[in-house]
């Protein structure tokens, strides 16, 4: 871009009228290009001082104008809205030798800094294939049709779970149905929540952890954990991070095993026992938790959660105005996460021979089945200490246990010979031992109408 300046040849001072050559040089440019200027004859606006001034031949950097708006809009016209230096520039991997550098040169030259605290670039959208976008192609895919046919949050949710530090890939075929997945997970884990801490006042019932079950406390450790990440994969502008941790969170943690353990003891304990309202306690901070951390990316799906739980802080009623979860402190988080761990691992073998059992017609689930393992000494001592909870860990009716030499090692399911409890499912010999309730196991008659079966684990 020329700079359309007459310096005098002597003083090297613009012409005293420069503002009203700049108007008359641009017009000259409107009708005629940018070539206008170079053409120009000085006499043509200066007459008879023309060979007083030098026409200037220098150019601008065409990226001068934003490359200082840090100081022309940060600090100048939106200088009310604004802050000085700017928290984040956001641009194309394009920018790096454009508004990015010309900022960095300017900021440099007036302020002796960049003009921004952190900065961040991203690729390109392209399609399945990997291709440029093209109308001519025919794969152009067009936001406003997503929006329209899928929803706003599965479009959030595709970029967000998108690593944008590359090529930043989508189609209709595969890729969107594969992001339209991850939201039904995440919003059916959620579901799972609301419901189950429906008749839960947190105000009231709420209990302290350290009268939890066992598992309650390593689910609220594991959600700590998740917290913790989320919030620096959040500072790090990593927000494909972020859903990574909610799917895995949500899809393994949670429903693949925490909450595959719960369901027993949320539909079958008593309404207002320490065993529920500890499973109750854990999912409701679990749900503020989560709740917040999704806010970001599924902004509609959190601030319809919010609405749905009463949520409100100081700031108003929307999620967005309120911070992250606080989550109750464990002094023995590690300890918990690296046996629950292991156990885990226990628990996976387990369900192998389960489904093994199952898939050749010896079981019609889990429940039926009863389950014999013998195991070396170590994990002997750490299965024995959950004692009759084990069952409700692997999800059977029965579950013995004996410490063996490292060759003798097994694990063996076999279908129980005992009658089904209509209310809990389990396979146990105390079925029908109550005259007045004849399908209902005994753990089950002491539910509804005794003092409740004791839990202390799962």
């Amino acid at each position: 871009m020329p700079i359309p300046f007459f310096l005098h040849k002597e003083s090297g001072e613009p012409h005293p009228r420069t503002l009203e050559l700049l108007e008359a040089v641009a017009r000259r440019i409107e009708k005629e290009g940018i070539d206008a200027w170079f053409k120009l004859d000085a006499a043509e606006l200066l007459g008879e001082e023309a060979n007083q001034y030098d026409k200037m031949r220098d150019t601008l950097d065409v990226w001068f104008d934003s490359g200082t708006t840090h100081r022309t809009v940060l600090r100048g016209s939106h200088a009310l809205e604004s802050s000085y230096p700017a928290d984040l520039y956001l641009e194309g991997s394009d920018q790096h030798r454009g508004w990015f550098h010309s900022s960095l040169l300017t900021g440099a030259a007036i302020d002796g800094r960049a003009p921004y605290n952190a900065l961040l670039t991203h690729g390109f959208v392209v399609d399945g294939k990997g291709m440029k976008m093209s109308k001519s192609k025919g794969n152009v895919v067009a936001p406003q049709k997503i929006s329209d046919t899928l929803g706003a949050e599965i479009l959030r949710l595709w970029v967000a779970s998108t690593d944008y530090s590359g090529e930043l890939s989508i189609d209709e075929k595969t890729i969107l149905p594969r992001v339209v997945e991850v939201y039904r997970r995440l919003r059916n884990t959620l579901r799972f929540l609301l419901a189950n801490t429906a008749d839960f006042d947190a105000g009231t019932k709420m209990l302290p952890p350290a009268e939890w079950l066992e598992v309650d406390r390593y689910a609220l450790a594991l959600t700590r954990r998740l917290q913790a990440q989320c919030v620096a994969d959040y500072d790090r502008f990593e927000f494909h991070k972020v859903v990574q941790a909610l799917m895995n969170f949500c899809s393994e943690d949670l429903g693949a095993f925490y909450l595959d353990i719960l369901k027993d003891r949320l539909y079958t304990a008593a309404e207002d026992s320490r065993a529920r309202r500890s499973a109750q306690a854990a999912l409701w901070h679990i749900l503020q938790s989560v709740t917040r951390l999704m806010a970001p990316i599924l902004s509609f799906t959190a601030e319809e959660i919010w609405a749905t739980i009463g949520g409100k802080c100081e700031q108003g009623e929307s999620v967005m105005l309120d911070t992250w979860h606080e989550l109750p402190a464990q002094p023995d988080e590690a300890e918990l996460i690296g046996r629950w761990h292991q156990i885990r691992g226990v628990r996976a073998e387990v369900s192998r021979v389960l489904e093994d059992v199952r898939g050749s017609g010896g079981i019609g689930s889990s429940l039926q089945a009863e389950v014999e393992l013998r195991v070396d000494a170590d994990t002997f001592d750490l299965l024995a200490a959950l004692g009759d909870d084990l069952k409700f860990v692997f999800i059977c009716s029965k579950c013995g246990l004996e410490q063996v030499g490292g060759d003798a090692t097994a694990i063996v399911a076999t279908p129980s010979n005992h009658a089904k409890c209509a209310r809990c499912w389990h396979w146990r010999e105390d079925v029908g031992s109550d005259p007045e309730h004849p399908e209902l196991c005994g753990r089950c008659t002491s539910n509804l109408f005794g003092s409740g079966e004791a839990r202390e684990f799962a």
